[in-house]
């Protein structure tokens, strides 16, 4: 299909993104301009994921080439009004963990899409439903996995989306960090 021909800039350095990207079939190139995640506070928790992706997209359009799509996206992790983002350290990793232990939380990863002068921006929701984690599990879970680079602090591809998520609503791939059929269906919108 013609689709899967046209290049892709992944504004991310998110192996996990880029994987699955991969893994669709796409042909991709990964570079991105570094900005600051930051936003107003009066947002509305649910759209900071869409409006970080929308921050980072605009910066690295200096960096498209021809006929490329670029596709920037952010994930975040919202229990109870809370935004979750990447532990600065152990001690937030940890702390981030024990609130997570034992209840549900939304993943919510925002996607920005730019085609030539059309852009798209939107983003997907799911639920995970976290089993109740030990203090030795936890600080097991943090000093194995450093997820210092995951929202939430936690991967759902690692031991804790293993062994301790019980169930989750919304799709798997918007969880490890991309909703590869979002992003598809709104590549074909912007190819037709």
């Amino acid at each position: 299909m013609e689709i899967f021909k046209t290049p892709i800039l992944l504004a991310s350095k998110s192996p996990r993104r880029s994987q699955l990207l991969k893994e669709a079939g796409f042909d991709i190139r990964i570079d991105s301009v570094e900005v600051e995640e930051i936003y107003d506070e009066n947002l509305q928790k649910e759209s900071v994921a869409a409006y970080l992706a929308e921050l980072k997209a605009e910066a690295s359009k200096i960096l498209l080439k021809d006929g490329e799509v670029l596709i920037a996206s952010d994930t975040i992790v919202l229990q109870e009004n809370i935004i979750y983002g990447k532990p600065k350290d152990r001690e937030e990793a940890i702390k981030t963990l024990e609130t997570l232990s034992d209840n549900s939380h939304k993943v919510i990863t925002g996607v920005c899409m730019v085609y030539g002068d059309q852009k798209i921006v939107f983003s997907d929701q799911s639920t995970v439903y976290l089993d109740p984690l030990s203090k030795e599990e936890i600080e097991y879970y943090v000093d194995f996995f450093n997820p210092y680079d995951k929202a939430g602090a936690y991967a759902i591809q690692e031991w804790i989306g293993h062994c301790k998520i019980s169930k989750i609503e919304g799709t798997y791939n918007n969880i490890m960090g991309l909703p590869v059929q979002l992003v598809y269906r709104n590549l074909v919108k912007l190819l037709s």
